[in-house]
């Protein structure tokens, strides 16, 4: 039985290390290509017809607040077409349509696009209105977000390039310091947005087009095959289908798209659901043509590493689970070996530290208040370990599942509240209670490691229970309450 712990802690923390060593590539680009920026055209008379898709599904606290940002991009009214595609079976409809009536009135080129099922979900609803679009180039926001005022004429300079496909910009945070939850989304997107993107598109690697605050060239996305309801991350498929074809994308660091983080963490678990399950079932998909295109090996592995990196949240729950029983191996006298060369695999920490730690000097004056989080970040990805693992078992079985979106709380400032919200979740599912068990087991491998002075495994134990904890109590907290308040 020893053993059998042994080999499969061994593999998980060498899937883990693997994936954490990661870190200290991106961080080598990151510095190799710190001065290299985008090349943007100095035509200013280039003002091609636009279209704008804002695909909507049940937003009635935040569709009126989008509509009117877009209405307020700088950009002649004669260019730019606004499609509203509303999927709603609510208020939101009616919302929608009055706010598209007066904004019609000024003279605004909006359409109400109602297809009158969810077919294909947002991929469905993006490729619908792309037939009957007019732009040449069509830029997609979902209604979290509240697009910047001259978000067209930043981003059209770099179509000059024929091959230039897609300019994606960084996502900036309306509530990020909100609460713990958004504190460590905003550290965990950063790292993302501010390494990963930015080093990618510099260095030559592929990257994704986030769904929202990008503008795609029409023909790009037609070349590509078009939007495909295959898998939840319709975005990240294109972006690679787009690159395989040949087409170049932009990314901009320093021009921002603001939107709100969720702040409830029920919806939270939603959105990572989704992204987590997406993201290996485009890996299923995709990975294939990776490696039969005739890319270069260096752009192969990068791809590879970019649409796997998902695959270490069985790892990170099989740790949790096998960290207890270990200490007990450990202080059985034996395999001593075995426990000296575990001792490397803390580099991988170390790597991840860097990793967010770059992110958040290149942007955040006060970074250094920003990466005291990282503990509780790590924390959180660990209690997530129960959530996203079954998101990547789904994806690899092939179980297809509904695309649930995120719910909108429209939280602008600490005054405001998700407290009422009709679209929160208020069941608590079976993986909340799995959660809480493990809580409790972590704390067992907590005392465990005090009460025989495994001084070195204590920090790791006590962040497994606190992110599984933390996770559990919140998920549980915030169900109730939602349910008592909504009914």
């Amino acid at each position: 039985m020893d053993d059998i712990v042994l080999v499969g802690y061994f593999l998980s923390l060498t899937i883990l290390f693997v994936f954490g060593l990661h870190g200290f590539i991106m961080i080598y680009y990151h510095r190799k290509y710190r001065d290299k920026q985008p090349v943007e055209s100095k035509k200013d008379s280039f003002e091609p017809i636009i279209t704008i898709q804002l695909p909507l599904y049940n937003e009635l606290y935040v569709a009126e607040r989008l509509i009117n940002a877009i209405c307020e991009i700088e950009y002649p009214k004669e260019k730019m077409e606004i499609q509203v595609l509303d999927d709603s079976n609510d208020e939101t409809t009616q919302i929608v349509a009055n706010i598209i009536t007066k904004k019609q009135e000024e003279g605004f080129d909006i359409k109400h696009i109602r297809r009158g099922s969810r077919k294909g979900f947002k991929a469905g609803a993006l490729k619908y209105g792309l037939e009957i679009a007019k732009g040449e180039f069509v830029a997609i926001f979902d209604a979290d977000f509240i697009p910047n005022k001259e978000f067209l004429k930043k981003t059209l300079s770099f179509f000059s390039d024929e091959k230039v496909g897609l300019v994606q910009t960084r996502w900036e945070h309306l509530n990020g310091d909100y609460s713990i939850i958004t504190k460590a989304q905003a550290l965990a997107l950063d790292g993302h947005f501010v390494i990963e993107q930015t080093v990618r598109n510099k260095a030559g690697f592929f990257i994704n087009f986030n769904g929202t605050g990008g503008i795609w060239r029409k023909d790009c996305i037609e070349d590509a095959g078009n939007w495909h309801d295959d898998t939840l991350t319709e975005d990240l498929d294109l972006s690679y289908r787009a690159q395989l074809k040949g087409w170049r994308f932009v990314f901009l660091r320093d021009f921002t798209s603001p939107a709100e983080l969720p702040s409830e963490i029920n919806a939270l678990k939603a959105q990572q659901f989704r992204w987590t399950k997406g993201a290996v079932e485009t890996a299923k998909k995709i990975l294939p043509l990776v490696w039969k295109s005739n890319q270069p090996l260096r752009i192969k592995l990068q791809s590879t590493f970019h649409l796997t990196n998902n695959l270490v949240f069985p790892f990170i729950l099989l740790a949790a689970i096998l960290n207890v029983p270990l200490i007990f191996i450990k202080n059985s006298g034996a395999h001593e070996a075995y426990f000296a060369i575990m001792s490397i695999f803390v580099l991988a920490f170390i790597s991840s530290f860097l990793f967010y730690m770059y992110a958040q000097k290149d942007i955040r004056a006060d970074w250094r208040k920003k990466i005291i989080l990282f503990p509780l970040f790590m924390a959180g990805s660990m209690g997530f370990a129960v959530n996203n693992s079954r998101a990547v078992i789904e994806g690899l079985l092939n179980r297809k599942s509904e695309f649930v979106r995120t719910p909108k709380f429209k939280l602008e400032s600490n005054k405001d509240s998700w407290l009422g919200n009709k679209y929160l979740n208020k069941k608590i599912g079976f993986s909340v209670i799995v959660e809480a068990l493990l809580a409790v087991y972590c704390f067992i491998g907590v005392l465990s490691s005090i009460y025989f002075m495994e001084l070195a495994a204590i920090p790791f134990q006590v962040l497994f229970f606190l992110g599984f904890t933390f996770v559990s109590y919140t998920s549980i907290k915030h169900a109730l309450v939602s349910k008592k308040i909504n009914g």
